[in-house]
């Protein structure tokens, strides 16, 4: 069912495998209480530690030991779909990006069973007020979310983490300094610039969760995009640097940075992969993390170590479809008038012979 990619595209996500590659999902139940099962009594008022809030939530979102409220950001850290906690128990991660700021759509593929959504505002059209929507439905379906910021900037780091994700991409991440600053983007002071209005953002439940600031560093997972030539050079110092928790490839803007922006499947592409790669694995300090391609499927990745997989696009997945479907429809309209004229020529030659 999928549909060769167009060449023009220049994108990191365009080339990415379609339907065929949702066999790879690991599919997660979400289990909820029933409301019928809540004795009748006055309501108590809401605190921090108040378990009345848990009996309202979903089975996956309970209060942790502490009962310290979690979600899909906020105080996850012993939430079993926490992303680091499910890399450091060795789990292989899969997961998609998401274009379309759709949140009907976020919910689908969280339902769906993906590990972890990509909110896309490099690539995609959205900016803050479009991605919350989307990180909201992400964590109604049970799913992680993870926000790729635009650049690699404190401004669009600050907002990006004031909204609740469990992960952060950086693009164009090319020395050690550059990886440096985006962990310092993440961190508050003294370790780190990122401003501070956490009593009052998502990421802290709008002040409710009272441990965040002491739980935050350990349940943010921050992303680093390897994507170009002097990127592959210094990945293992990259790699090395305190705070990254993964390296994240970008092939085709590798290739393009390469002089290959036509051919992500060079084989010159392909060995500056491949030694980044290595050098990830080599440093013991990250982990791999990287997009699947019609050439590199997400089983060969998983294969060579990487640990979390984005295996296709929202948008490259509704064009496919909808590109098959009209396709299949045109070729049934061609296959009924072959055979309506083969009815008519079989019709005129009995006609004939009769006479």
């Amino acid at each position: 069912m999928a549909v060769a990619p167009a060449k023009s595209t220049s994108s990191s996500l365009s080339l990415i495998p379609t339907l065929g590659n949702l066999h790879f999902l690991r599919t997660h139940r979400t289990q909820f209480i029933s409301f019928s099962t809540f004795p009748v009594k006055t309501p108590k008022p809401l605190t921090t530690t108040s378990s009345a809030f848990s009996r309202f939530a979903p089975l996956n979102s309970l209060v942790d030991d502490n009962n310290g409220i979690t979600r899909d950001g906020i105080s996850a850290a012993k939430c079993p779909r926490n992303l680091k906690s499910r890399l450091k128990n060795g789990e292989t991660l899969y997961g998609m990006f998401l274009l379309s700021f759709s949140p009907t759509i976020a919910e689908i593929a969280g339902l769906a069973g993906y590990d972890f959504l990509v909110v896309d505002m490099e690539h995609g059209h959205g900016g803050v007020s479009d991605a919350l929507p989307c990180l909201h439905a992400i964590a109604a379906a049970g799913a992680a979310a993870i926000i790729r910021v635009p650049e690699t900037c404190p401004t669009w780091a600050k907002k990006a983490l004031d909204l609740g994700p469990q992960g952060i991409m950086f693009p164009m991440i090319e020395s050690s300094k550059d990886a440096k600053k985006a962990v310092s983007y993440c961190r508050f002071p003294p370790e780190g610039i990122r401003g501070s209005a956490h009593p009052i953002v998502r990421a802290s439940a709008y002040g409710i969760d009272e441990g965040y600031l002491g739980n935050y560093k350990d349940e943010l997972l921050i992303m680093c995009q390897i994507e170009s030539g002097e990127g592959v050079k210094k990945v293992d110092e990259i790699a090395s640097v305190d705070g990254v928790d993964c390296i994240q490839m970008g092939p085709l803007d590798l290739s393009a940075s390469l002089g290959y922006l036509w051919d992500p499947g060079n084989k010159k592409v392909k060995e500056a992969m491949r030694a980044a790669e290595q050098g990830v694995l080599n440093s013991g300090a990250a982990y791999l993390a990287g997009f699947a391609l019609p050439h590199d499927g997400p089983l060969d990745m998983k294969s060579r170590g990487y640990k979390m997989v984005s295996g296709t696009v929202d948008l490259g997945l509704f064009r496919s479809a909808v590109v098959d479907d009209v396709n299949r429809f045109k070729q049934s309209l061609m296959e009924d008038s072959d055979s309506e004229r083969e009815g008519e020529d079989k019709d005129g030659d009995e006609k004939y012979w009769s006479e």
